[in-house]
Order: structure tokens, then sequence, then C-alpha cells
């Protein structure tokens, strides 16, 4: 069974991906801030990383995904975005942030487990 950390500080976001993770079988460890994500994901290992962007202040998914690659952490991680379209950014061109993902919120449950899939490749 892989494991996935979630981080988001939008409690309706984590409690419904990771409701939609454990009903396809995943097992979830889950944080509401940067520090508590970088904690567990030191102390669990997981096999993917699902990290919001915003959190308790604008770049703190950066900078998270950023201090987890300097630290080598090589574990995929998904980010949640949902100022792309609102600020027209294109997170997608170049190589700005150390993610293998980019996910515009809201997103469906079919298209989260999809991506979740494609990294875990099961």
């Amino acid at each position: 069974m892989s494991l996935i950390a979630v981080i988001d500080d939008d409690q309706d976001i984590l409690e419904a991906s990771s409701l939609i993770l454990r009903a396809r079988g995943f097992e979830v460890i889950s944080a509401n801030n940067p520090d508590d994500g970088y904690k567990i994901i030191k102390e669990k290992n997981p096999d993917l990383i699902i990290l919001d962007v915003i959190m308790n202040e604008p770049d703190d998914g950066f900078f998270l995904a950023q201090k987890l690659r300097r630290e080598k952490i090589a574990t995929p991680i998904i980010m949640y975005t949902s100022i792309a379209k609102a600020t027209g950014l294109d997170f997608t061109s170049g190589n700005m942030i150390p993610v293998d993902e980019f996910v515009e919120k809201p997103i469906s449950p079919d298209e989260l487990i999809a991506k979740v899939e494609k990294f875990l490749k099961r």
C-alpha cells in the first residue's frame, strides 16, 4: 500500500483529498501547515507528496518543495494551485519549482486518482 502525504491549510481540501485517496486503498498522512508537513515527510517517508502552493504565507508550498529538494528528497510532488488561473501564471513553463506536476484546484476525484497513479505507477 502506498503512503501519500497531503499538506494543505484548507481543511475541506485536506479532508476531501484524504477521503478520496483512502477510498482507493491508499494510506494517507496529512498536515495543515508546512512545518508539520515537513515533519511528517521526514518521519514517514511517503511515496508521494501532495502539497498546496499557498498556505500560511503565499509561497509556503514553494519554499517547502525547495527545502525538500535541497535535502535530496526525490519523492514525487504534486502541487495544488488555485492561483494560476487568477494570476495568469503558467507554472508549467520552465523550471520555476522542483515539483513533478501542478494541478488546478478544485480537482475532481477521478483526476486526483489519475495523477496519483501516474506517479506511483500502480
